[in-house]
């Protein structure tokens, strides 16, 4: 691949993505910002043109559930794929609906999967390199309470992102993860406030005060509230590279942490 990428980003409408996007742009890259919903479009487009980069950043509605979308996704000639885009469902595991936990893996799984899987046919059929990478999270490495069905789904990444690292290197396809930590872009705190949708201290056994007490315990400290910076700051770097980690946990000792948590879940007795 030359130094300068051909990248699609999804979920690129906020956050992480959307400070990708950009700080690629910026270094040259060539950019498509893949964004859900159509006021989305709009706004960042406005946001590109204030910033001078149309040259090196598209921004297209690329909602990863819809066929059309995707299919119109797969005319783009890329060299990455970035696949960013997720959903988060928080809350008691052995009370969340079921409905809401399919929704949770349709998204951050299966359209994943199907995207990369996708895309890896046109990179083999074209016969040229790639690389895919999935934003996974801390949580692809561990399970605090109140959030498993979310970061079951982010295991689940982390599984076919290994399986794949090894299935796809006979065709020079390249493929990694990305871990954030548990930085401030909204994505979390919206997280936290959707089982406050459904549960019922009616009905459920879980108090709602109890699950709030929960999360706020989790991001109500400084190592709940990073600053996004360094995250967007380590994924322009992640990204376009021809090497590099597998796994890349950010910030440091985010990695500290889910190593030492790691080796004492050996320990670990019911």
């Amino acid at each position: 691949m030359t130094d300068k990428k051909r990248i699609l980003i999804t979920g690129a409408g906020s956050g992480f993505g959307e400070g990708t996007a950009i700080g690629l742009a910026k270094l040259g890259h060539k950019v498509i910002a893949g964004v859900q919903i159509s006021p989305q479009v709009t706004a960042l487009r406005r946001k590109v043109e204030e910033l001078g980069l149309q040259d090196n950043l598209r921004v297209e509605r690329l909602d990863i559930l819809d066929a059309y979308d995707v299919k119109f996704a797969l005319t783009w000639d890329i060299d990455i794929l970035l696949n960013n885009a997720g959903i988060g469902e928080a809350g008691p595991t052995f009370e969340i609906p079921i409905d809401l936990v399919r929704k949770n893996f349709e998204t951050n799984v299966f359209a994943a999967l199907d995207l990369t899987q996708r895309f890896v046919r046109k990179f083999i059929d074209e016969k040229r390199p790639g690389k895919i990478i999935f934003t996974s999270s801390m949580g692809g490495l561990f399970t605090p309470p109140g959030y498993g069905i979310y970061v079951a789904t982010k295991h689940a990444l982390e599984a076919i992102a290994e399986a794949l690292h090894d299935e796809l290197r006979v065709y020079n396809i390249k493929v990694q993860t990305i871990n954030p930590g548990a930085y401030l872009t909204g994505y979390n705190e919206t997280m936290a406030d959707n089982p406050f949708r459904w549960l019922d201290d009616n009905h459920n056994v879980t108090r709602r005060a109890d699950m709030k007490a929960i999360f706020d315990s989790m991001l109500g400290t400084p190592q709940g509230r990073l600053d996004p910076t360094e995250m967007i700051d380590a994924m322009i770097q992640i990204v376009p590279a021809d090497t590099g980690k597998f796994r890349n946990v950010v910030p440091q000792f985010v990695e500290d942490m889910l190593k030492e948590n790691q080796t004492k879940a050996w320990a670990n007795e019911i």
